[in-house]
């Protein structure tokens, strides 16, 4: 056995701890050339075997080498264990980055925004008020009395015989009137709550309604209104029909249809092939509850309107079942 060979196991050797950066690959080398069975040990171990002259010059140049590889191979692997343990635990600097997604606002929300965004530009300021009511802001004050269908519990979420989760928007209207003298125009956003539960209804939704109040308002001026908001809403083609209804806290009273958004009035399966579509309640403010705030029927008249948000996102996005919104499915909320 030359010096020359040692030298070439020195060589190899540092070129090898140059380029592993795992502390598992240099320890294996580390194994490989100074452990029991190491290249460096079996060089030292036939040392006995050359010529008496060369023993010496043999021993300490291998030695030297040991030396030197176990150093360097020390000094790498903790290089790498600092530069490990400056990172924060549990990540693997190894890994290929994540990249972070943008979110996005909630269809609910976006169409929230865009109705009070129609309004307040039609004059309207935006009212909040409490979602658990008492009986007289949530039945008594709207001309809903004692036998109306909507007390029903099966309807209703009752906290005590007189508090309610309110069933709708209105409260906030007759909140408003009892510390506002007209003129009054407001919309009162804002979630509801009624015992109900299928494709088309949830336990828990959200309303936006209307108030307007003020001397000589007319029919015409509600239509004139809810026509500016839908083909605001929509698009200028989306024609409006109003139909004859009961509401106990308007007179008269009308549901309004939109033209199916998808057919245009042709007819298809979303409109029931009527080619029309509900959309809102409406109707002129009752005497009754003008009187219940303390507003003079003879001097002032005003026009009410309500409706629901995910009823109109539903149509305004195509969405074919309302409990979508609720289920916090990433594949569906990214699409918005």
């Amino acid at each position: 056995m030359s010096t020359e060979s040692i030298e070439e196991i020195k060589k190899s050797a540092l070129n090898k701890i140059e380029a592993t950066d795992s502390i598992e690959d240099l320890q294996e080398l580390k194994t490989e050339l100074i452990g029991r069975k190491g290249k460096i040990t079996l060089f030292l171990k036939n040392i006995p075997s050359l010529p008496v002259e060369e023993r010496p010059i043999a021993g300490k140049k291998t030695n030297e080498i040991k030396k030197l590889l176990e150093s360097k191979l020390n000094e790498k692997i903790n290089i790498i264990e600092d530069s490990l343990s400056s990172q924060p635990a549990g990540i693997d600097i190894t890994l290929p980055g994540r990249k972070q997604k943008a979110g996005s606002i909630h269809p609910i929300t976006r169409i929230q925004q865009e109705i009070s965004s129609i309004f307040s530009r039609l004059g309207f300021t935006i009212s909040e008020g409490p979602e658990i009511e008492t009986d007289w802001y949530n039945f008594e004050a709207l001309n809903i009395p004692k036998h109306h269908p909507a007390r029903d519990m099966q309807d209703t979420f009752y906290i005590s015989d007189n508090v309610v989760l309110r069933t709708h928007t209105s409260p906030i209207q007759i909140r408003y009137m009892t510390t506002h003298e007209p003129p009054v125009s407001i919309i009162a956003p804002g979630k509801v709550y009624r015992c109900d539960s299928d494709l088309t209804h949830t336990p828990m939704f959200n309303q936006v309604e209307g108030l307007l109040v003020d001397k000589d308002i007319s029919f015409g001026d509600l239509k004139g209104t809810l026509q500016a908001f839908i083909q605001e809403l929509f698009d200028k083609k989306t024609g409006l029909r109003f139909r004859p209804s009961f509401f106990p806290f308007t007179e008269p009273s009308a549901e309004v249809d939109i033209q199916c958004v998808i057919c245009r009035g042709k007819g298809c399966r979303v409109c029931s092939h009527t080619g029309w579509l509900e959309v809102l309640g409406s109707g002129m403010v009752h005497p009754a509850v003008f009187e219940n705030v303390g507003y003079d029927t003879s001097k002032y008249s005003g026009f009410a309107f309500g409706m629901g948000v995910e009823r109109l996102a539903m149509l305004k996005y195509g969405i074919d079942d309302l409990r979508k919104f609720f289920e916090n499915d990433y594949r569906f909320l990214e699409q918005f």
